[in-house]
């Protein structure tokens, strides 16, 4: 297909074509949710099987997204900027307060809002990987997007001398890998832990790459 069909203007039932696209797209993207993030999985869903969950038609899919992996790259963006909104939420509300609180704080708010929705987990760790060379590298830049967030914490930290001056950019990938492969392992049923747990664990791993300036001197 060349591209989208052409939109309809003008107003409709008391709203403009701006909104009807708009409520459209977001029905879309909830039945994307429920058909990628639970069954049959993003490889076993149809155009036509996601229209009929979102109530609407194959032509009207075609209004808004040009092919299956359109919608998934956008529901990845939307589950990653909740994700995001809670933990700079979680940020605004600790301020001033010590690196341990304010990171621990902000990685709760995290994996609060990326597990309190199991499929949100699933499009986060599982359906996005191994898709396309596209859809990669949109996965990756959304991971440096952590690691400049953990990297201007740990900044912000050394110039508060609550952490050593270094350079953080290698420690925050790591710490990312491991809430991916950790939080996936737990979705998956092969980590035996509650999810308070696993939360804790990981925490207590942020704080040791932020280093701490007593636990830095004391090495």
């Amino acid at each position: 297909m060349a591209g989208r069909l052409r939109q309809p203007t003008g107003r409709y039932g008391g709203r403009s074509a701006e909104e009807r696209q708009a409520e459209r797209r977001r029905r879309f993207l909830d039945a994307a949710l429920q058909l990628f993030g639970d069954s049959p999985g993003y490889r076993a869903t149809t155009v036509a099987a996601l229209s009929e969950a979102a109530g609407l038609s194959t032509r009207q899919f075609y209004e808004e997204f040009r092919t299956l992996e359109d919608v998934l790259a956008a529901l990845h963006l939307q589950v990653n900027d909740w994700a995001e909104g809670a933990a700079l939420a979680a940020l605004a509300e600790a301020e001033g307060m010590p690196i341990a609180e304010r990171a621990a704080a902000a990685f709760r708010a995290y994996a609060a809002n990326v597990t309190g929705d199991p499929r949100r987990i699933r499009i986060t760790f599982v359906e996005i990987i191994g898709v396309s060379p596209r859809l990669e590298e949109q996965r990756l830049a959304r991971r440096s997007r952590w690691v400049a967030l953990i990297c201007a914490e740990a900044a912000a930290a050394v110039e508060r001398g609550e952490a050593v001056p270094r350079d953080y950019r290698v420690a925050a990938a790591a710490f990312i890998g491991s809430v991916n492969g950790l939080l996936h392992d737990w979705r998956a049923g092969w980590v035996d832990a509650t999810l308070d747990q696993v939360v804790d664990e990981l925490v207590q791993l942020l704080l040791g790459i932020l280093r701490p300036v007593d636990r830095a001197q004391g090495t």
